[in-house]
């Protein structure tokens, strides 16, 4: 189930970013969390298909595992964003010349 939840996630993720008119928000990175965190996942389910014969795993615990995933990476966008600042709110980044 964790993939499927990261899929979907990155499918959102996605199509936000394309039909978003600005870049302030950075959705490019989000979508490119989520598409990570999905090959991820997809690798590790096809290891565990060759060595074990189970693909997906449908059970509570997976879809929880699956949802704290993508809790996990909106936090990590959320402290990218926090980092970089982009409409300058947090760190008052003003370039204009002040009067002394």
């Amino acid at each position: 189930m964790w993939l499927i939840t990261s899929f979907i996630a990155a499918v959102i993720a996605t199509i936000l970013w394309y039909s978003s008119d600005s870049n302030t928000y950075r959705l490019d990175i989000l979508s490119l969390i989520f598409w990570g965190t999905t090959i991820m996942v997809f690798v590790d389910h096809l290891m565990g298909y060759l060595s074990e014969g189970i693909f997906l795993d449908v059970s509570v615990d997976a879809l929880l595992l699956g949802i704290v995933m993508v809790f996990f990476g909106v936090f990590i966008w959320e402290i990218w964003l926090i980092a970089k600042d982009p409409k300058g709110k947090i760190f008052h980044r003003d370039f204009r010349a002040r009067p002394e």
